[in-house]
Formats: C-alpha cells, sequence, structure tokens
C-alpha cells in the first residue's frame, strides 16, 4: 500500500507471509535436523556389574538379615548356622520388593500379603514359590561375592537349602 509519496513500507503483506512460510519451513527443517542428528547418539543405559563385593564373612551375625544391599543391589545376605546366602529382594508374585520384618521374622511383601520365612520359603498369600537366591562365594581377598547373573529359582514347596545347596555358602 503506498502512502501519499508513493512511498510503500518495507515489506508487502505478500513480503511479510512469504518471509513467515520461509521462516517456518526452515524452524521445521533445523528441528528435523537436529533431531536426525541426535538419533545418531541413542540413549543407552548401562547396567550395574553382575557381580559386587559384600564385605567379609565377620561383618555378618549369625541369625542377621542384612539389609545393607537391598537398595542398591535389591539383595538381602542371610547368615544362618549353617552358613550365608544371598536372597533376591523380589517377591516371586508380582516383583514387589518386600520388607524384612525383625520382629515378626518373616519378609513381608507389602503390595498381596505375601510371606515369606527367613530362608524364603512362602508360607502366606498368593506368591505361587519361594524367593530366589544368588550365587555367593568367597573371593580371592577373603570378601564375600555376590553373583547376580546365577540365580537359583526356586520350586514350590521344597526348603530352597534343600533344592539348590551351592547357594549356600558353608563358613
Amino acid at each position: 500500500m503506498a502512502d501519499g509519496d508513493g512511498k510503500r513500507g518495507i515489506w508487502s503483506r505478500r513480503d511479510f507471509f512469504t518471509r513467515l512460510g520461509w521462516s517456518g519451513f526452515g524452524i521445521f527443517t533445523g528441528f528435523s535436523l537436529l533431531g536426525f542428528l541426535r538419533s545418531a547418539f541413542p540413549r543407552v543405559l548401562f547396567q550395574p556389574p553382575a557381580t559386587f563385593k559384600a564385605g567379609f564373612p565377620s561383618d555378618y551375625a549369625v541369625g542377621e538379615v542384612s539389609e545393607k544391599y537391598k537398595q542398591e543391589q535389591r539383595v538381602w545376605i542371610v547368615r544362618e548356622e549353617t552358613g550365608l546366602y544371598a536372597v533376591f529382594a523380589k517377591c516371586t508374585h508380582l516383583g514387589c520388593t518386600p520388607r524384612w520384618l525383625a520382629a515378626e521374622n518373616k519378609f513381608k511383601c507389602p503390595c498381596h500379603g505375601s510371606g515369606f520365612f527367613k530362608t524364603g520359603l512362602n508360607f502366606e498369600g498368593p506368591a505361587p514359590r519361594p524367593l530366589d537366591r544368588f550365587k555367593i562365594a568367597v573371593g580371592d581377598d577373603g570378601q564375600l561375592v555376590v553373583d547376580k547373573s546365577k540365580v537359583f529359582k526356586m520350586s514350590a514347596g521344597t526348603e530352597p537349602d534343600e533344592q539348590f545347596p551351592d547357594s549356600l555358602l558353608k563358613v
């Protein structure tokens, strides 16, 4: 649109919408290029090592259930007169993390009420089988080494110590 002198403004309406369209196209193309470049560097979740050191056998008192590694490794270390074993802190019903109730001397799942003895044997609730165990051994330096890649899957109705004698470390 021309003013009284016959001069036009900086941009006509057509120029404005043309530049707006090309700007939108450029922004879209830029974000698409960034997305494409981002896909070349995928997000990778690194899993922690399958084995970890759990201290010395003398660190655990007889009859004690240690919750030291429950948060970071999801493992309880239990010491009995017969030896040590590592219990997987995952309910066999739906995978919740049970709680150790020292006063009642049992593991109790907060989700659906499954109860497990200290050995991992299920005795109440909907859990179909006992808690699993991990392989535990003594390393070269004398510390306990728990290998979470070796899982002892317990069957229903039998004491875990009888099913997998290898899951118990005699100390």
